[in-house]
């Protein structure tokens, strides 16, 4: 059985081990994958104690995503655009190769699970961190007509829109960095890619950014995105959470590792089923 990994603080909350388990079992992959909490100051440590008990692969999860690509021997484009990693395949030889899967994991549960186009739309994304940054390039790739980054640091939405300006130029998309007290407009799709689930903190963004019918799209799933779901609903948003995204995120995962692609939208399905 080949030992693959989540590696996060918190980590606890993850449901990254059933899905890898449910991949292998329809796939017939042999395959053990486990949650690790590893210390906010030790994720270099815990990378390198995995690989040497045999760790073939791990998944990232916060607050370590913008530290995993500075372990890697190569880094992917989708990587080397975010700043950010999210998968790491580890080699026999102890090289590391980088990945992120989020954005390709976002976009298709929006699009394919969802049922909502992107093409053309206007998008807020709250938050300018690991998360945002996995993200963004897919989001731009997927022919947004706008995407507005709102973060509490403006300065950090800005560096997330600069690394991005020469994408979202090739893609003919409007791409803007504000504050989210500077926030006036309203948007087809907001995203909310902050931490701020997650800690049970309030909504970082004013209800104004809603149109009736958009999609507010939190990136955490179960509890944790309760605060944020409620929230769209009760200002006439269609609420979704993260759980599509992490289950189409470790399908592209699995697959680079694998070189085998699951069947994301049956182990989805069987997921909301358990949880209605």
């Amino acid at each position: 059985m080949d030992l693959y990994c989540v590696m996060g603080n918190p980590v606890e909350h993850s449901r990254s081990p059933a899905i890898h388990a449910r991949f292998a079992e329809l796939t017939g992959e042999a395959v053990v994958y486990e949650r690790r909490l590893i210390p906010l100051d030790g994720f270099a440590q815990g990378v390198r104690a995995f690989m040497a008990q045999g760790g073939r692969g791990c998944n990232v999860t916060v607050p370590f995503k913008t530290e995993a690509p500075g372990l890697a021997t190569e880094c992917s484009e989708r990587v080397q655009l975010a700043g950010a990693a999210n998968t790491l395949s580890l080699r026999a030889d102890g090289s590391i190769a980088a990945d992120n899967t989020d954005g390709l994991g976002l976009v298709a549960d929006i699009t394919r699970n969802a049922g909502v186009p992107l093409a053309g739309r206007d998008v807020l994304l709250i938050g300018a961190g690991g998360a945002a940054a996995g993200v963004l390039g897919p989001l731009l790739r997927a022919s947004v007509r706008h995407v507005t980054v709102a973060n509490r640091t403006l300065a950090r939405a800005q560096a997330l829109v600069q690394a991005h300006g020469a994408l979202a130029s090739l893609q003919k998309a409007e791409l803007l960095a504000l504050s989210p007290q500077a926030l006036e407009a309203d948007f087809d799709v907001i995203i909310n890619a902050t931490a701020s689930s997650l800690a049970g903190g309030e909504v970082p963004v004013a209800a104004r950014v809603l149109r009736p019918g958009s999609l507010a799209y939190d990136m955490m799933y179960g509890p944790a995105a309760r605060g944020f779901l409620d929230w769209a609903r009760a200002h006439g948003a269609v609420p979704r959470d993260g759980l599509g995204m992490l289950v189409e995120q470790a399908a592209e995962s699995f697959h680079i590792w694998r070189g085998v692609r699951p069947p994301s939208a049956q182990v989805l399905a069987e997921l909301q089923a358990a949880a209605s």
